[in-house]
């Protein structure tokens, strides 16, 4: 099997290692399009093999996507982070043009080729390819809630003081600080819910604190963090490739599910070989659906720029 990710900075060298390391795919390809840049990346990894063990052989390469034929997956992190100065649908713009030319690319030469999509903003980008590659719905998956699921099992590790692997929790909605909805109602430690161990004070600051990791890091690191998003596309991947049949929140289509039409947002879904395979109907109460919804608004309100620019 051959899987690809394209993006060699610190996220898909991050996932590729991951990747690599759970010999996830006997051939596994990175690109980028700095020259020589996923060829260094990959030659570092493969001087890993003999100290960890692994067999997947990678190999990188620049802007070559005929390298990639034949990928059963393919995992997006190009794209640009927001600058100083720079507008939402400036962003937006650029990252669309990025996201859309890789995945017709990668889709040219891997056809069946299930697509997992990291660039930001995740959500847009995600309803970009579904909009844009005319696939079936279930072969195109953006990561986001996968992520915000893992820090929001963190922050609750940190409040129990727990094991984190001991912990089911899962954030839904969009992947942004004021659309993600963790969903503490739900969270358990070994089947107990986490609501009769800890108070609501403690709970809220729990949600609060997932809902602004990903800016906590930013502020501690002066970037975007890389381990965590990194290790959660690789996550996917192994459930796609293992048949796993996973439970994760993620990205997808929906068409009615939890009260929303023509829109990409993040639900609990199994992941399977076939992508994602079925969506998990969590039995929202009325606050939870409230936000759901004021989350999808916010999620609409960027996917109409791709409308606006006549990008779908």
């Amino acid at each position: 099997m051959k899987i690809t990710v394209v993006g060699a900075g610190a996220v898909g060298a991050t996932c590729a290692d991951n990747i690599a390391r759970k010999d996830l795919a006997e051939e596994l390809v990175l690109l980028d399009i700095k020259e020589g840049f996923a060829e260094g990346k990959a030659i570092d990894m493969m001087q890993t093999a003999a100290l960890l063990g692994f067999n997947t052989q990678v190999s990188g390469v620049t802007n070559d996507y005929s390298k990639t034929a034949g990928s059963a997956v393919a995992v997006i992190t190009s794209g640009l982070p927001r600058k100083p100065g720079m507008t939402r649908e400036e962003l937006i713009g650029i990252n669309a043009g990025i996201v859309k030319g890789v995945a017709e690319n990668i889709l040219k030469y891997s056809p069946d080729a299930i697509i997992i999509v990291i660039s930001n903003p995740m959500d847009t980008m995600t309803y970009l390819a579904l909009r844009s590659l005319g696939l079936p719905k279930n072969r195109i998956i953006g990561m986001g809630g996968t992520l915000d699921s893992a820090r929001f099992r963190y922050y609750l590790s940190v409040a129990l003081k727990c094991n984190a692997n001991d912990l089911q929790g899962f954030v839904i909605g969009g992947h942004g600080d004021t659309t993600m909805i963790p969903l503490t109602r739900y969270a358990t430690y070994q089947s107990l819910p986490v609501s009769e161990l800890l108070d609501e004070a403690t709970l809220a600051k729990v949600a609060a604190d997932t809902m602004v990791g990903g800016a906590t890091l930013t502020g501690l690191i002066g970037t975007s963090a890389w381990y965590a998003p990194g290790a959660a596309g690789a996550a996917l991947v192994e459930s796609i490739v293992r048949d796993e049949k996973k439970l994760f929140t993620c990205c997808v289509s929906l068409e009615g599910e939890y009260g929303q039409q023509d829109i990409c947002l993040g639900v609990p879904v199994i992941i399977g070989r076939n992508g994602w395979e079925k969506i998990i109907d969590f039995k929202l109460d009325d606050a939870e659906k409230a936000a759901f919804a004021k989350s999808a608004d916010a999620v609409r309100s960027m996917n109409a720029v791709l409308k606006e620019m006549n990008l779908i």
